[in-house]
């Protein structure tokens, strides 16, 4: 276990690694940044694809997602999302409250540690997007993707795995980086990753992901070669989202150094790697010295009760949602290394319009 933490710690230090990006765009890299206009030609060739106004995903974050905020963000001319949570029925009206609300691309995501028993009915509701994590989607799943003329994303981490989901046809891949929030799939920083993807991926397109949380973190992506930046935390903390109030006041009050790559909150989930704030109940494990599933200390608390009167214990891999009462603050509370730069909860389509003008206005410089 120990080994394993000092490794977080490499993978979450190398978050700042970076490379140039001349080879990336063909451009010459002392061009000042200002001078370079956005969207780039790679991002351009996205938002043809999926018919968008700017080069921003909403990351899919888990619990929550909302169809309203999907809404938002995808009527804004960006790509909103839903996560691939609940029963068939759910999924269902979800992507069919979307699809009847948006002429805008949406896309819905599955995590594959579990069978996506829902795929079949989102793609009846209309679902255009799929988005695939932590797994690689079988040539089945692919099939009835492309049956139903929905386009097809998988995120990815290195080389090699962006090869196999170009040979599974991708449409495009998600590049994420240890800088991200929730469950981090990735190894390695975003930076550090992103060429080996770029170089592999030719001409499909790649977003960016991982600590991204305001316009000159997606310029940034954009110089980089990516072809959009996706961002979670930033959109957890909207009005929309379905987080609980207590999650958007922690996220608002967070830096960079209140977050910590761990695999503290794995009840539900066990040993996936996740970034979350350090709280309460991360503060008691880290100082009983990390232990294991059953010495854990405070293992079994109820922290909080959802509405349906079920319980929530302290160690559990979800964040705290809407209506959830109790010590919420004690719950997994997952953020990214870009909650520095989120200090407010906007409308989720007047975030996209401010995302973008900072983007264009941004004085950040070429890595």
């Amino acid at each position: 276990m120990q080994s394993t933490r000092r490794d977080f710690i490499k993978t979450s230090v190398a978050a700042g690694a970076t490379f140039g990006v001349s080879g990336a765009l063909g451009l010459d890299a002392t061009q000042p940044n200002r001078a370079i206009p956005m969207p780039t030609e790679r991002a351009k060739a996205l938002m043809a694809l999926f018919g968008l106004k700017y080069p921003i995903f909403e990351a899919c974050h888990g619990f929550t997602t909302s169809p309203d905020l999907a809404i938002a963000v995808s009527n804004a001319g960006a790509m909103g999302a839903l996560a691939s949570l609940g029963t068939i029925d759910e999924a269902r009206n979800a992507v069919s409250k979307v699809r009847s609300a948006t002429k805008g691309p949406f896309v819905i995501n599955y995590i594959l540690r579990s069978e996506p028993t829902s795929l079949k009915a989102a793609l009846d509701a209309g679902a255009p997007i799929v988005q695939f994590s932590w797994g690689m989607p079988t040539r089945e799943m692919v099939a009835a993707i492309r049956g139903a003329k929905a386009k097809l994303g998988m995120q990815v981490t290195s080389a090699e795995s962006a090869r196999a989901a170009l040979d599974l046809g991708a449409d495009y891949l998600v590049c994420q980086g240890t800088e991200a929030g929730g469950h981090v799939q990735a190894n390695r920083g975003l930076y550090e990753a992103l060429p080996n993807v770029l170089k592999e991926a030719g001409h499909t397109p790649v977003v960016a992901s991982g600590g991204i949380a305001n316009g000159e973190g997606i310029r940034k992506a954009l110089l980089a070669g990516a072809s959009a930046g996706m961002l979670g935390t930033r959109f957890v903390a909207t009005l929309e989202s379905n987080a609980h109030p207590a999650y958007k006041k922690a996220i608002l009050a967070a830096h960079a150094k209140d977050t910590v790559l761990t695999v503290c909150f794995q009840d539900g989930w066990p040993g996936a790697t996740h970034r979350a704030l350090r709280n309460r109940t991360f503060v008691m494990w880290d100082a009983a010295g990390c232990p294991p599933v059953g010495k854990r200390p405070g293992e079994g608390d109820v922290v909080a009760t959802r509405s349906d009167g079920s319980k929530v214990l302290r160690y559990w891999e979800a964040s705290p949602t809407k209506g959830l009462e109790g010590a919420v603050t004690e719950c997994a509370l997952f953020a990214g290394l870009g909650v520095d730069f989120v200090k407010d909860l906007p409308r989720g389509g007047d975030l996209v319009e401010r995302l973008w003008r900072e983007c264009e206005t941004a004085h950040s410089t070429p890595s």
